[in-house]
């Protein structure tokens, strides 16, 4: 530790530190523009300059720039010295020079870091009077607006695009300052975390396009912490709302799962609230005569007279709205609602988390990892977050080196010099080309079976216990070898799989490389499909089949569908017949959907922005979300629909029913302390979700009546739906706006941290549920290598972040980037069939029965025998399961006709 000393007071800080770093981690006002928390420092701006003195006797001192100086021992420096507080003002004179001064029709006004900033400067008054410098801007996509004149060329854009996101299409053209960010030419940003580009620019040259559309300052956002719903990771969100429209979600800082970033597909994926296809009010036979209480009554009844009620779960309803239907129809009639493979998969990851003594990652714990083995995911598209954070991995050698070179690893320009030199040992074994393979070390491409056939002989070569699969090729073995010598030097290695394979053997394969690994900090991770995926898992209940086989065989009658479109689930024939036999279909949901299109009694569920509950992400990490904002009735949440339905229920608060479902499983225990209940109150005070300056209380409702309606009473949270309460001090779980004196972006998060990057004062939000213990066994089930068959094809189907998430494809954005549909073929296959790039295929179970017609891309990295489906339609998803289908080219006369779905 070294002591410093900064205008006269005494701080003990880390020796070697960016100077910078540890005044903002001490509370200090110091500006800065350039440095990032999660980038380091480049010295670009020149913002954060300090006064430092030589000695005791130096009354002087000498101006130096805090981000690029270290801290050390006996370190005297000044920030509210006259010739440092001068430079900075000057230098952000000079800075602001071209700047258009067009706050009040900017997007970031009132949230700007530049404001904030000059602000803090004291630079008030514009004395340049010349002519500016302008450019142009560009169109780049759905997501982000581009004002390249605000510009102030900090570089913060092209550092996280290019060098920590992995984008390459975002460079900087010209020279000096006259300097331009964009693309070579216009067209949509190609990385899918661009929408981070919004608050990573200090300025107002990216914005978010999808809120300009309907704009609002942010002190006129009403605000409450939720979760993530479009993905298995939980990231923590902030979405605002005004005028009963939910205007955008912002990232909210987690130091243990998605610290400042956020994916584009869960920052833009938010439209489906806003749809016009949310169903608005209960429909009996397709028709709204039905009151509330009459559905409730209905459903009463429905539970008490009918010959049998099963429920249908969701893996993206929260765990309460899950108990309680499990809880209405009966732990015996309860089903998850997942296909038979997909239960398979989540209730083996839930077991092997559970028991195996492995450690299971957070994504700050991923960040550190110094060995890598992706088995089985395309993780951009089916974890997105995750792949972030993999990136990030990849430069752990880099950081060892630079150490070794005594380079401190916050010098951001120095350590990245050193990439071509060394680089972290990742390997990805999947089923054709990912995204992360651009930072790996060695691919592997191949089935699922000749993916786990690599795993087990990977495990086997870390330790001779773990069972060997046979007829392995020599490059095979040869892999093998060189992946399990670098896993096995690693001091932190880590194993990912996930279920997108489909396939169990990947999934055990993995476990049994992790079990066979000597590293002490081994870990292992698993993604999951969907956002409450893993707490469906560790509730349990039935097979989607047997609930099927229920209806369809008489044993009962009726069925409760929750947040869940079956068609997604199973073939539509079986979906038809299943809804067919069942004499009353209640469907529970948000969204019209081909399920909610056959019920007979259909309700108006709350969105996550209206409605409150606990989710547990692919880690075991249980997290609350809160209602934005009051929905209007006769929308509710599940959990009301369901427990309103209950005459005898005890549970008439949504604490009453997490306390229930903690005390009915032991796994879910914790579920209760996740956050503070709608009791809780600081100083005597709820917490408010609208900010001080909030406006337009009076006059938001004036088309309507001159009065001010009273704020709606919210009885489930301790959140008060007005100005009125009190946001200091608060636990970060309940943190519903991050804002500080002088701090008014999303940058005021270092006022909130315990240290720069570092966790949330009173702890990060969520609560880890399963925690390593046991010692499972090996896996022995190795599967025969994969042999492609003549005239036959095996589905594959590929995931993409912005196509094969349910919700998201209603946000008009995420439906613009969605990939044309496809399929891709291997070069040798295509060429058997006769076909080329664009021709099109029809895809038949057999030879009379077409599923679809679409056109064909060749993929060079697909194996033969292999058809990959992008998961991108949910008209796809009969097709989008493991199973031989035949092919047969289109003729040409008929290439201009529709895709088939049957």
């Amino acid at each position: 530790m070294a002591t410093i000393e900064i205008d006269g007071k005494h701080y003990e800080a880390q020796d070697g530190q960016s100077l910078l770093a540890v005044c903002l981690s001490f509370g200090l006002n110091l500006p800065y523009f350039c440095w990032h928390p999660a980038m380091g420092s480049v010295g670009a701006c020149r913002q954060c300059a300090v006064l430092q003195y030589q000695n005791p006797e130096d009354k002087r001192g000498r101006l130096v720039m805090a981000c690029m100086t270290p801290v050390a021992d006996a370190m005297r420096i000044s920030i509210e010295a006259v010739p440092a507080s001068q430079f900075r003002r000057e230098n952000i004179e000079l800075l602001m020079i071209n700047h258009p001064h067009d706050c009040p029709v900017c997007e970031e006004g009132g949230e700007c870091h530049l404001q904030d900033m000059t602000e803090m400067s004291g630079h008030t008054f514009r004395r340049y009077r010349g002519q500016k410098r302008t450019h142009a801007n560009q169109y780049l996509g759905p997501f982000i607006n581009h004002e390249m004149n605000r510009c102030i060329a900090c570089y913060r854009c092209v550092r996280f695009y290019d060098d920590y996101a992995g984008g390459n299409d975002l460079q900087v053209f010209g020279m000096h300052n006259n300097v331009y960010f964009g693309r070579f030419e216009e067209g949509a940003l190609e990385n899918e975390f661009s929408g981070n580009l919004v608050e990573v620019c200090p300025t107002g040259v990216f914005t978010d396009r999808t809120f300009s559309a309907h704009y609002a300052r942010k002190w006129d956002l009403q605000t409450a912490p939720s979760v993530c719903i479009h993905c298995g990771l939980g990231c923590n969100t902030a979405p605002g709302e005004r005028y009963g429209q939910l205007r955008r979600i912002i990232n909210r800082y987690n130091g243990e799962v998605n610290g400042y970033f956020l994916c584009d597909r869960g920052r833009f994926g938010y439209g489906f609230v806003n749809s016009p296809e949310r169903i608005r009010e209960p429909l009996l036979d397709g028709r709204s005569e039905i009151t509330p209480q009459a559905a409730v009554n209905y459903l009463d009844n429905l539970c008490q007279t009918a010959k049998g009620v099963i429920g249908i779960g969701s893996p993206r309803a929260s765990l309460e709205a899950n108990f309680a239907l499990r809880t209405l129809v009966g732990e015996e009639n309860f089903f998850l609602g997942l296909n038979d493979i997909e239960h398979t998969l989540l209730s083996t990851i839930f077991n092997i988390l559970r028991n195996c003594g492995i450690h299971t990652p957070s994504l700050r714990e991923i960040e550190q990892a110094d060995a890598v083995l992706i088995m089985g995911e395309d993780v951009t598209h089916t974890a997105p977050r995750l792949a972030l954070s993999l990136r990030q991995s990849a430069r752990n050698a880099t950081f060892d080196l630079a150490r070794s070179l005594k380079i401190a690893p916050w010098q951001d320009a120095a350590v990245r010099e050193l990439k071509t030199q060394i680089k972290t040992p990742i390997f990805i074994a999947s089923v054709c080309a990912t995204r992360l393979d651009d930072i790996a070390t060695d691919t592997f491409h191949g089935s699922p079976e000749d993916i786990a056939r690599l795993g087990f002989a990977i495990a086997h070569r870390l330790d001779d216990q773990a069972p060997a699969p046979e007829l392995m090729s020599d490059a095979e073995n040869s892999l093998a070898t060189a992946i399990a010598a670098e896993l096995k030097q690693a001091k932190c290695p880590l194993i990912v799989s996930g279920t997108s394979c489909a396939s169990i053997a990947v999934i055990q394969s993995a476990y049994n490389i992790a079990k066979a690994l000597p590293s002490k900090d081994k870990q292992l991770t698993f993604t999951v499909p969907e956002c409450n995926s893993l707490g469906l898992a560790i509730m349990g209940g039935g097979r989607l089949r047997q609930a099927f086989e229920r209806i369809n065989e008489g044993v009962a009658d009726s069925v409760i569908v929750l947040e869940n479109d079956l068609y997604r689930r199973a073939h539509s024939q079986t979906v038809d017949l299943f809804l067919q036999s069942a004499a009353h279909v209640v469907v529970m949901d948000s969204l019209r959907n081909k399920t909610a299109e056959q019920s007979e009694l259909l309700l108006p569920t709350a969105t996550f922005a209206e409605s409150e509950g606990t989710l547990v992400n692919n880690e075991g990490r249980a997290q609350r979300y809160f209602p934005v904002y009051a929905v209007s009735e006769p929308v509710r949440g599940s959990w009301q629909w369901l427990t309103s339905a209950m005459e005898d229920s005890e549970w008439r608060h949504h604490d009453d029913l997490t306390a229930a479902c903690a005390q009915a499983f032991p796994d879910l225990a914790a579920i209760a302390q996740v956050a503070p209940g709608a009791a809780y109150r600081f100083k005597g005070s709820k917490i408010p979700r609208q900010p001080e300056r909030y406006s337009g209380r009076a006059a938001m409702f004036a088309n309507i009546n001159v009065r001010e309606p009273a704020p709606p009473q919210d009885l489930e949270t301790p959140f008060s739906f007005s100005m009125e309460g009190v946001t200091a001090q608060v636990p970060p779980a309940l943190l519903p706006v991050i804002r500080a004196p002088g701090w008014n972006s999303n940058q005021a998060v270092n006022q909130f941290e315990e240290g720069v990057e570092g966790h949330l004062r009173g702890g990060d939000p969520g609560m880890r549920l399963i925690e390593a213990s046991g010692n499972l066994a090996w896996f022995n089930d190795i599967p025969s290598a994969f042999k492609a068959e003549e005239g036959q094809w095996r589905i594959m189907p590929l995931p993409h972040i912005f196509g094969s998430e349910e919700l998201s494809l209603h946000s008009a954005p995420i439906a613009e980037r969605r990939p044309a549909p496809k399929i891709l073929l291997n070069p040798l296959d295509a060429q058997a069939l006769g076909v080329v790039n664009g021709d099109r295929l029809e895809i038949s179970r057999s030879m009379e029965t077409a599923i679809a017609t679409l056109p064909v891309q060749i993929e060079t990295t697909l194996p033969r025998g292999l058809l990959g489906v992008p998961a991108i339609l949910p008209e796809n998803q009969q097709i989008n399961n493991p199973e031989r289908v035949t092919l047969k080219k289109v003729a040409a006369e008929a290439e201009n006709k529709p895709e088939i779905f049957l």
